[in-house]
């Protein structure tokens, strides 16, 4: 068994095709969803710095000697990416003692939609952590991504939860 494949390909999510990026975000929703529920947000936390952690090891033993620093079969970073994403909606669930399993929709799927689109586009320090060329490069591109997807999540949970719906 290859475990550095295993982990960068996120259990060989990363060999689907057409779009692997898009299947390995895909794939983080429900696994976030039940470490959401099992753990609660520290649990949450925990699980998402393990997975970089992970990823960035994995990352590195499985593209040493390919001369290819992203092949598009590692997905490990997307996974870390929704991760970072979804904080503000595993945190703000576990911050208002809402029951552990709920997990509503708008959340993830605007985050599963923003994420992409900054993971695609590659906006300012997203495309200079891809330029990077290495292991970290790969997994920080789609940790900076998850980031700016967490930070409108968030902007968009409190205008609809402050102002919309107060």
């Amino acid at each position: 068994m290859n475990i550095p494949k295993m982990i960068a390909t996120f259990f060989h999510v990363g060999l689907l095709r057409p779009a692997p990026g898009t299947w390995g975000s895909a794939a983080a929703i429900p696994v976030a969803w039940v470490v959401h529920g099992a753990l609660g947000f520290p649990g949450f936390v925990a699980v998402a710095a393990l997975i970089f952690a992970l990823g960035w090891w994995a990352t590195g033993r499985y593209t040493r000697g390919t001369g290819i620093h992203d092949p598009s079969e590692v997905v490990i970073d997307e996974v870390a990416g929704m991760f970072v994403t979804l904080l503000p909606v595993s945190g703000g669930l576990w911050f208002i003692g809402a029951a552990p399993w709920l997990f509503p929709w708008p959340g993830w799927v605007m985050g599963f939609v923003l994420f992409r689109l900054f993971d695609i586009l590659k906006p300012g320090p997203v495309g200079r952590a891809d330029a990077r060329g290495d292991a970290l490069g790969v997994m920080l591109d789609d940790i900076i991504a998850g980031a700016f997807a967490a930070v409108l999540v968030a902007a968009s949970a409190a205008f609809v939860h402050l102002v919309l719906i107060p």
